[in-house]
């Protein structure tokens, strides 16, 4: 008989084996946010050793690999931007030690927070991958120059529009193929894949216009404009509103295709921009590491604001500590701030356990 260290199996074979071994991948690639920099995360053999990807996403890497700097970037970005918009809720996006399901097993489950965090990792690769084009960092992308001519408003449409097609192109071929090699006759893949469109279209319904004026002493009797994204915290804020009206929904059969329709008859069909959920949320107060909730308890903050929300059951007490600030800082001109060290005793708000 031989022995594991015996068998040869060959590189797909092995990756197809991994996959099989973590049954919700789709969120996986997150985990590029922990490789250091030093680190690369294109070319066949990089691409081969990230155990984040599917193996549909490690073709698109070997395939497309000047992106996937762009892909690693969007990973930082949503685990930033989760965490700034749930730090007042008691599931506040906390991620796991080590592992490459970032957020833990709490993105196993069809709950709120999963449409969430899909939503919003579609739409930060698509933005990443867009400010590069912008920049000029990817070879075959670069500004928007469709956007020409005279607006209704009677400004020369000019300069260099975020190219949003390019990197929403590109966030469906990575963000959604974990979705597409399932199939879209379960309800998880088809919950995926609207929230992933939703973050999509939150940038989408949100772009900004930019103007230059020309003329004598900035007149302004030209306007040249262009088309910008939105800064990625206002997507956060779009989605962290449709995370709150998100619509619970059933698989159904609708003719000869599957489709989600909301659970209660009485609630309108979402609409492409809203995220749909098919599990209930936990209440997330108590520990439970098997599915990766910390619980609320011990919870710390300095404002009271927002305890009663956060905390379960016994509420919150009040305590006094001691901490270590930045105080009497001064601007040295061109070089640097200095400060000194001050202490002071603030009030501490506490979950009880």
């Amino acid at each position: 008989m031989p022995t594991v260290s015996t068998v040869n199996l060959t590189a797909p074979l092995l990756l197809l084996l991994l996959w099989a071994t973590h049954p919700t991948m789709a969120t996986n690639w997150l985990s590029l946010a922990r490789l250091p920099r030093s680190r690369p995360v294109s070319g066949a053999a990089p691409c081969a050793r990230l155990r984040g990807l599917t193996p549909g996403q490690v073709g698109v890497c070997r395939a497309r690999g000047e992106v996937m700097e762009s892909v690693r970037k969007a990973a930082e970005m949503v685990i930033e931007e989760c965490q700034h918009q749930f730090r007042n809720r008691r599931w506040n996006c906390s991620t796991t030690q080590r592992g490459i399901n970032v957020f833990g097993r709490v993105m196993n489950q069809g709950t709120r927070e999963a449409a969430f965090v899909h939503a919003l990792s579609s739409a930060a690769v698509a933005m990443a991958v867009t400010r590069a084009c912008t920049r000029g960092e990817l070879e075959r992308c670069g500004c928007d120059r469709k956007v020409r001519g005279v607006s209704p408003e009677g400004f020369q449409w000019s300069g260099c529009s975020d190219n949003l097609s390019y990197g929403v192109a590109f966030s469906q071929t990575f963000v959604d193929e974990p979705e597409r090699a399932k199939g879209l006759s379960a309800g998880r893949p088809l919950m995926n894949l609207h929230n992933n469109e939703a973050g999509r279209k939150a940038i989408l319904h949100n772009m900004q216009v930019e103007c230059k004026c020309h003329g004598v002493s900035g007149s302004c009797e030209l306007r040249t404009c262009w088309k910008v994204m939105p800064p990625f915290r206002r997507v956060g804020v779009v989605l962290k509103e449709r995370f709150d009206g998100a619509t619970e929904v059933r698989l159904t059969r609708v003719g000869s295709r599957t489709a989600l329709l909301p659970r209660d008859p009485q609630v309108k069909p979402p609409a492409a921009r809203d995220l749909v959920y098919l599990s209930p949320s936990p209440d997330f107060c108590h520990l439970d590491p098997d599915n990766g909730i910390p619980g609320t308890a011990g919870t710390s903050r300095l404002a009271p604001d927002g305890c009663e929300l956060v905390c379960c059951g016994p509420g919150y007490r009040a305590g006094r500590a001691e901490v270590v600030q930045r105080c009497s800082c001064k601007f040295s001109w061109c070089c640097s701030v200095r400060c000194q060290q001050c202490k002071n005793t603030v009030t501490i708000h506490t979950c009880r356990v």
